[in-house]
């Protein structure tokens, strides 16, 4: 169902929020909301994730690719030992944008490993072993938002370290309209904004901080 207005928002029973943005700053209003299938700007979503894309895998007992300084493959390791240890790994970012130009920022649940309860501003993940990048950002877009045969543009690989999480990313966007559904057991909730306003959320918000790299260099070096 469309939320062409917040008072559409009254008549779901799950707890949501609408993003307004101000010119001068941003500020909060929640509503009660449960799914859109199409959206508008600012609608929240708690629509959750059918069964059949559940992964029957612990995330903590994933293999995950193991990499060099120099992103050479090096070997596997079980995902709580590539975080313990603090190896490097790669890792996808999916920039999702609708037809408006606006980007989706979702909110991670509590139970992440890793930035717990922050904002990000791309959907992705590590790439396990066998994976190459494509394939993780594939995977990781049908498991956490529902989004299946989308086109991926990519777009640039770097190297990203803060304390023990060193990371090899490579970001792809897409641009999508369709129904998001959120994955209960890593995506909190979610909404769409404009990305300077995404930003500016940034300075007030904890966000991850290789996302917040993700969308400035993108931003900067956009054609």
């Amino acid at each position: 169902m469309a939320c062409d207005h917040p008072a559409d928002f009254f008549q779901f029973g799950h707890a949501a929020a609408i993003l307004l943005a101000c010119s001068a700053h941003i500020t909060y209003t929640f509503f009660q909301a449960k799914e859109c299938s199409f959206f508008r700007p600012g609608c929240f979503l708690t629509g959750r994730k059918p069964n059949r894309f559940i992964s029957s895998m612990n995330p903590h007992d994933e293999v995950v690719l193991i990499v060099d300084r120099d992103n050479n493959e090096t070997g596997s390791a079980p995902r709580q030992e590539m975080r313990a240890g603090g190896l490097p790994h790669r890792a996808c970012y999916i920039l999702v944008f609708n037809s408006r130009g606006e980007l989706f920022v979702q909110k991670r649940t509590m139970s992440k490993d890793i930035y717990p309860g922050y904002y990000d501003v791309a959907a992705g993940g590590v790439v396990l072993a066998g994976e190459s990048y494509d394939e993780s950002a594939r995977r990781e877009l049908e498991e956490e938002l529902g989004i299946r045969d989308t086109t991926l543009a990519p777009h640039f690989t770097f190297f990203y370290q803060e304390g023990k999480n060193r990371v090899w990313g490579r970001v792809f966007s897409c641009s999508y309209d369709g129904e998001l559904i959120l994955q209960e057991e890593e995506v909190a909730s979610g909404f769409f904004a404009e990305p300077e306003k995404v930003l500016a959320l940034s300075e007030k918000e904890p966000f991850t901080p290789d996302g917040v790299y993700v969308l400035k260099r993108y931003l900067r070096e956009k054609p």
